[in-house]
């Protein structure tokens, strides 16, 4: 029998983990595979080690595990795999499988044109974007934001698109906002790259707040939250990964 495991990054907000919880409702009402469960990487319960023991608990064979997140980096690539091995060792007759973060994927890109389309103001010739990423010092962090960046620019024709980071790398969240100061742009367009409201969010928003008062124009999108196109790709990720099984 196949069960899929949720797995989120985890939040010490309350919020955040609620919205999880609503957006793994949200699949398991689209997905047809009778066991279906949520659990976190960091700074939320349950665990990894307990959402596969849940798993198994229900008579599960086969888990596909998928992860919720925007980008392989250091979760993706080590804490998830490490987590996953050892729940192995606890349950040798259980096929894990591993599906992949979200990625640089159209999708994505859709969800960020939406999150702008909210906004009262026209992306247009005058406008520019600042897309906020976590950060991570894996180098392929850097390197998806800035296709993602360019996908953008490229989708909506907007004259540009900058990228910043809330961590580990440059250029930093201070930097970004100087520069979209310095631009000749009218309107700046801040998309936060972030899956769930947080303490991260939170930051932004500060920073915001403490702008000094100007003729431009700034307009904080909200994060991009469990937006239903998600749905879509984690039902083909399952897709896939369920068929390679059949197909074995």
């Amino acid at each position: 029998m196949e069960a899929i495991l949720y797995v989120s990054h985890g939040s010490r907000v309350p919020a955040a983990r609620r919205e999880a919880a609503r957006f793994v409702e949200q699949c398991k009402a689209a997905i047809d595979i009778p066991i279906q469960e949520l659990c976190f990487v960091e700074l939320a319960e349950p665990d990894i080690a307990t959402g596969v023991d849940r798993c198994a608990a229900q008579g599960a064979t086969r888990v596909i595990v998928i992860p919720l997140l925007l980008l392989s980096a250091g979760h993706a690539k080590q804490d998830i795999p490490a987590a996953l091995k050892a729940a192995k060792q606890r349950h040798p007759s259980l096929e894990i499988v591993c599906g992949a973060p979200f990625g640089v994927h159209d999708a994505m890109i859709d969800i960020i044109i939406d999150r702008i389309g909210e906004q009262p103001a026209p992306l247009d010739h005058e406008s520019m974007v600042l897309l906020i990423g976590r950060g991570s010092s894996d180098p392929d962090t850097k390197r998806d934001i800035a296709a993602i960046a360019r996908r953008l620019q490229e989708k909506t024709s907007v004259p540009h698109v900058d990228v910043c980071f809330l961590a580990a790398i440059r250029p930093t969240l201070d930097e970004g906002f100087k520069r979209a100061q310095a631009s000749i742009y009218r309107r700046v367009f801040i998309v936060p790259y972030l899956l769930f409201t947080g303490v991260l969010m939170k930051t932004v928003e500060r920073k915001l707040q403490a702008m000094p008062v100007s003729d431009q124009q700034w307009h904080l999108c909200s994060y991009l939250g469990y937006h239903p196109r998600l749905v879509t790709l984690i039902q083909q990720q399952v897709q896939a990964l369920s068929a390679a099984k059949k197909g074995a």
